[in-house]
């Protein structure tokens, strides 16, 4: 064990060496007096341990520790002392200080060096797993974000599809039953036609129904007027009543957001549909104090703490992904038979500045594919 020692006394300092030996410690270990040279040997070594004494000409112990680097790289640091009081001892572990020794308590020395290079070694365990864990959190959270923008691109391709194949196909073949309803006097070909053009007209309302669902044209005439379309969709299917509130009608964030938003009231509606049992939905879209707000309440039987960690749950963790993309953030307040409400949250200045930065990421990430 390598052991850096601070201390004036150079009789403290043997009766220190004499106290290692007596423990049968492995020990090597060099004795600094002044400040100075105090943090030159603890820059320029590495040492496993340091032990100084409280109080040393023209500065204190709790001088050389702020004098280290960062705590992170700091090694455990003990006093070993007879001229502090335990009130200093306590805030002087308070600021970091690893453990308090007094010097007639020699013989216990080796039993506090150990106990704390494993308690340092605990801490740095943990603070590597915290911080792996936190870049693997940013790493799917980035993936998420990918995963998101990939999604609506394919879904924009289908949508593309749909209109120009399927959608085009129901056209012509509308237009050709046309044709044979103006040019046929009988009555059971004209009842065939007409049972023909109103399962045409069907599959017309459902492809675009469809392509709507998949890439959300109606957002171009602004993010209120396409949350009002999903409202009034949402209550002529479910007989819900459901009401939109806004202070800003003519609010415009970037694409991205409306989308985000756009996307999180579809999802937190689907929702009500299948699992809330409610007769009131109320919806409110704002942007005071340059915070895009949607809030999303119903007055059903909310939502069980339960229910929300379930692993199936994607939905929810899905919106809260999202959320992150742009910047923001999404809250789920619920209470079993009290309703539930959704609010997402984003920062209207800030998101812009993540979406660029994520389109950066992004075009980086596609030179290398």
């Amino acid at each position: 064990m390598k052991i850096l020692h601070l201390e004036d006394s150079a009789l403290d300092h043997q009766l220190v060496c004499r106290a290692l030996k007596k423990a049968n410690l492995a020990f090597s270990i060099a004795r600094v007096e002044t400040l100075e040279a105090f943090v030159a040997m603890a820059t320029a070594e590495s040492y496993d341990v340091i032990l100084a004494d409280y109080r040393l000409p023209g500065f204190t112990a709790l001088d050389a520790w702020s004098a280290l680097p960062e705590s992170g790289k700091r090694p455990p640091f003990i006093l070993l002392s007879g001229a502090i009081g335990e009130a200093a001892a306590v805030s002087a572990i308070h600021v970091g200080i690893s453990d308090y020794l007094h010097k007639d308590e020699l013989g216990r020395l080796d039993r506090v060096i150990q106990r704390a290079v494993e308690v340092h070694q605990a801490r740095a365990a943990q603070e590597k797993a915290n911080q792996a864990l936190a870049a693997s959190e940013q790493r799917l959270s980035e993936f998420a974000g990918y995963l998101q923008t990939a999604i609506e691109h394919e879904r924009a391709a289908i949508a593309r599809e749909i209109h120009d194949d399927i959608g085009g196909a129901l056209a012509a073949a509308r237009l050709d039953i046309s044709w044979v309803a103006r040019h046929s006097l009988d009555a059971a070909v004209l009842a065939h036609v007409q049972a023909a053009t109103d399962m045409l007209q069907h599959a017309l309302g459902a492809s675009q129904r469809i392509m709507m669902n998949l890439r959300p044209s109606i957002l171009d005439q602004g993010l209120f007027a396409a949350i009002q379309w999903l409202a009034a969709g949402f209550e002529k299917r479910t007989g819900i009543k459901t009401s939109l509130r806004s202070n800003n009608e003519q609010l415009c964030p970037s694409k991205s957001v409306q989308l985000t938003a756009y996307r999180t009231a579809q999802e937190a509606l689907t929702n009500i549909s299948k699992y809330a049992s409610c007769n009131l939905v109320q919806i409110e879209l704002s942007d005071a104090e340059d915070v895009l707000t949607l809030e999303i309440s119903d007055n059903g039987i909310g939502i069980s703490a339960e229910q929300l960690k379930k692993s199936e749950s994607f939905g929810i963790r899905g919106l809260h992904e999202r959320a992150k993309t742009v910047g923001g953030w999404l809250d789920v307040s619920t209470r079993v038979g009290a309703g539930t409400t959704i609010i997402l949250s984003v920062p209207l200045t800030q998101s812009m500045h993540t979406m660029h930065t994520m389109h950066a990421q992004h075009a980086s990430e596609e030179q290398f594919q």
